[in-house]
């Protein structure tokens, strides 16, 4: 992760339903936690945001989530993640915001292999400053920034096809750490070419984190 900026785990989960948020706050909450501690070394890690989607208006419609995104971007820019931490943790940003911390975003299939909308993750080390771009972001609840990029033939993209309920992809949102290590990784749906007409719509989740290091 601290290459490209993401990285996949075989990672199967206890949870029967991911639809049901008793068991996403009993179980998967400390699931997510873990992985997350176990692959950065975080001395503490503050699971804070959950959003299901999926690729299928039916589905969206029955589960009441959003649909996939679709537009490469990142989640943060420097001011908006340390913004993040001040707005989930405001006892205590002023401490945590003195050393390293990243955000980590860790995204799981639902029910069937993600086979339609999968998605595309840059290789860090291939992004060019000159070709991002901090954008607004407006929510009902707040008023964020996000980092979108413009095309550059040196960029590399890659993506897990048909990842399966037993993975876990993470992915950096946000580091502070500036020392060659990726600091993030753009990424978004795509429609994949090659999946299958019968393919069923894509769901998934998708946990964000603070990782907090010594």
């Amino acid at each position: 992760m601290d290459r490209e900026g993401f990285a996949l785990a075989d990672k199967p989960s206890a949870v029967s339903d991911f639809y049901d948020d008793d068991q996403i706050s009993s179980v998967y909450e400390a699931e997510v936690r873990d992985l997350v501690a176990t692959t950065t070394g975080a001395a503490r890690v503050v699971v804070f945001d959950f959003t299901r989607r999926g690729d299928s208006q039916g589905v969206r419609e029955e589960r009441l989530t959003r649909e996939p995104s679709k537009v490469m971007h990142n989640d943060y820019t420097d001011a908006s993640a340390l913004q993040r931490v001040r707005d989930i943790l405001p006892d205590e940003a002023d401490e945590l915001l003195k050393r390293r911390f990243a955000i980590i975003n860790v995204w799981r299939a639902i029910n069937v292999p993600a086979e339609t909308a999968p998605l595309a993750l840059s290789d860090a080390r291939t992004l060019d400053p000159a070709n991002l771009v901090a954008s607004e972001r407006r929510a009902k609840e707040r008023i964020g920034e996000l980092t979108l990029v413009t095309h550059n033939p040196g960029q590399r993209w890659m993506y897990f096809p048909k990842m399966t309920p037993d993975e876990a992809l993470l992915i950096k949102t946000y580091d502070t750490a500036d020392d060659g290590r990726a600091r993030f990784s753009i990424h978004g749906a795509f429609d994949d070419p090659t999946a299958s007409d019968n393919a069923p719509p894509r769901q998934s989740i998708e946990a964000r984190a603070f990782a907090f290091f010594d």
